[in-house]
C-alpha cells in the first residue's frame, strides 16, 4: 500500500545529467470521490483513473492560474470521458453514456474517440488541441499528441483499477546539458526503455523515491516535494442560482406553479441545491415572480 504521506499526491523529478525531466502521481481517494457520485461499471473506474492520471501529469506543467481539461468524445459505449485538474491540484471528472458498460480493455469504451486537451486560464484566455485517439492505450494518444503539438518526445505510463490510479511520465527537454544529438538520443532511449519495466502494483504501491531507485539506481535523480491532490468541485449554490437566471421568467413561474421549489443537481458530483419562490425574487429584473 502507498505510503500516507503519498496518498493522492504528485511529484516532479529531474535527471541532474540529462535534459530528461518526469512527473509522478498517485491517487486514492480522490479518485473515488470523483466516482462515487455515479455508478460507474469498474471498467469505466478504470478509465477514469486513467484520465484522472493522465491529467494531473499534465497539469504539473501549468506555471499560471487556471486548469487543464482532459476530454474524449466518442460514439461508443461512452459518448464523453472527462477530468479536469486546476493549477490548485484540484480534480473532478464525468464519464456520460452506457456507465454500466464493460469492455476488455477499458479503451475500448470510447472507440475512434477525439481526444481533447483544453487549458483554460483564469481571466478567459483558452486552448485547444485535438487529435484522434488511436492506438491502444491513452497513454499511446498523449505520446503521439505531446510529440506533435510540443515536438518534445514524450512518455507516459497509466494504471488504474478503478479505486486507485498511478501514472508516470517522461519528457526530453531542449539541449542544456546535453548538446550532441547521439548522445541525446541514447540517454532518452535509455530512460525510456527502463521505463518500460514500471508494474501497476510497483506504482500503485511504492512511493516515489522507491520507485525512481528501482528505475534508475545509476542515475542522478533531483526529487522535488510533493504536492497535494484533491477532489473539488466548482459549484455551488450561487451558481446553480445564476444558471437558473438564463431561464425564462414565464418558464420559471410555470415550474413552481408545478411544485414549490426547484431542484439542481450538479452531474460532477452530485450535489443538490433546493431553491423556493423567495429565492427567485431576484432573477428578473421585473418583480414577476411574487
Amino acid at each position: 500500500m502507498m505510503p500516507p504521506d503519498y496518498q493522492d499526491s504528485s511529484l516532479r523529478f529531474l535527471f541532474e545529467k540529462a535534459d530528461i525531466r518526469g512527473e509522478w502521481v498517485h491517487l486514492g481517494p480522490a479518485l473515488q470521490t470523483v466516482n462515487e457520485a455515479h455508478g460507474y461499471s469498474e471498467c469505466v473506474r478504470q478509465l477514469m483513473g486513467q484520465f484522472a492520471a493522465a491529467v494531473v501529469l499534465i497539469s504539473n506543467n501549468l506555471k499560471y492560474s487556471g486548469k487543464i481539461v482532459l476530454q474524449a468524445r466518442s460514439e461508443g459505449p461512452l459518448s464523453l470521458v472527462m477530468v479536469e485538474c486546476t493549477s490548485k491540484s484540484e480534480i473532478r471528472g464525468i464519464a456520460r453514456g452506457d456507465t454500466d458498460s464493460i469492455a476488455e480493455t477499458p479503451i475500448d469504451l470510447i472507440p475512434n474517440a477525439q481526444l481533447a486537451i483544453t487549458i483554460e486560464r483564469d481571466g478567459g484566455q483558452r486552448y485547444q488541441g485535438i487529435v484522434p485517439l488511436d492506438g491502444d492505450s491513452l497513454a499511446t494518444a498523449l505520446d503521439h499528441y505531446f510529440l506533435q503539438s510540443e515536438q518534445l518526445h514524450t512518455r507516459f505510463w497509466l494504471f488504474s483499477d478503478g479505486n486507485v490510479a498511478s501514472g508516470l511520465m517522461l519528457q526530453q527537454l531542449p539541449s542544456q546539458i546535453q548538446q550532441d544529438p547521439e548522445d541525446r538520443k541514447k540517454q532518452w532511449q535509455e530512460a525510456e526503455v527502463l521505463a518500460e519495466t514500471i508494474t501497476a502494483d510497483e506504482l500503485f504501491d511504492l512511493a516515489p523515491s522507491e520507485v525512481l531507485h528501482r528505475l534508475y539506481h545509476e542515475q542522478s535523480i533531483l526529487l522535488f516535494e510533493p504536492q497535494q491532490v484533491e477532489f473539488n468541485c466548482s459549484c455551488s449554490r450561487e451558481r446553480s442560482l445564476s444558471a437558473l437566471s438564463a431561464i425564462g421568467v414565464d418558464e420559471l413561474e410555470e415550474m413552481l406553479t408545478e411544485q414549490p421549489t426547484i431542484d439542481m443537481t450538479c452531474e460532477m458530483c452530485g450535489t443538490s441545491y433546493r431553491f423556493n419562490r423567495s429565492d427567485l425574487l431576484g432573477l428578473a429584473e421585473s418583480p414577476v415572480l411574487h
